[in-house]
């Protein structure tokens, strides 16, 4: 998987390359598609929702571009995949899903796995966990129609922002925003799919 779906479509950070080498993803599946785990493309995870492909977890992930000693916020926990991930690289991942049982599952397969630099909750995830913040990188798992103002005031300066945004068609596109002296910075990387951001529950 890390050759051939990773480093050959053009993945390059050693950090990024090496977490997702270590990271076993098949504990993140359920069962029943546990032999697909590697496959490259997104699988279901009950309620709904997916864990994403391992290219695109790799890409986001390479985005963030994650310094060492970092926090960094989730929106969409999801099976716990890229939470793991991101628990590889930063020193403190705080990461927030709407759907009851995936996050309480996530939490629980993260733990187990011996991620303690892990925090998680249950709510809306537009609005982001002000009482962690700031935050050196957020990363959205889920496309909301406009990006979350609130994620953007708990970025801390020179920080970055990864996330899906879908139009009224529609379509989407991944987009990374940094938080440049006050300013946002934002950039078009690449046309994604992701299930819809989920609002109402804080």
């Amino acid at each position: 998987m890390v050759e051939t779906q990773l480093a050959d479509r053009g993945i390059s950070s050693r950090r990024v390359l090496a977490a997702m080498e270590k990271i076993a993803r098949e504990e993140f599946v359920p069962a029943g598609i546990r032999s697909e785990a590697y496959s490259d493309r997104p699988l279901p995870i009950g309620d709904g929702q997916t864990i994403s492909q391992p290219y695109i977890v790799a890409l986001m992930t390479e985005l963030l571009d994650l310094p060492s000693g970092s926090r960094v916020l989730e929106i969409g926990t999801g099976s716990g995949y890229q939470t793991a991930v991101l628990a590889e690289l930063a020193s403190d991942v705080f990461t927030i899903e709407i759907v009851p049982r995936l996050s309480r599952q996530a939490l629980e397969t993260l733990a187990r796995l011996g991620y303690g630099n892990v925090h998680g909750k249950v709510g809306d995830g537009s609005l982001g966990w002000p009482e962690a913040a700031p935050f050196h990188a957020i990363i959205v798992t889920c496309a909301p129609e406009d990006v979350p103002p609130k994620l953007i005031q708990q970025l801390r300066e020179g920080g970055r922002l990864v996330v899906p945004v879908s139009d009224k068609d529609g379509a989407q596109q991944l987009f990374l925003l940094e938080k440049i002296e006050g300013e946002i910075l934002q950039k078009s990387v690449t046309p994604v799919r992701f299930v819809p951001m989920v609002q109402g529950r804080d």
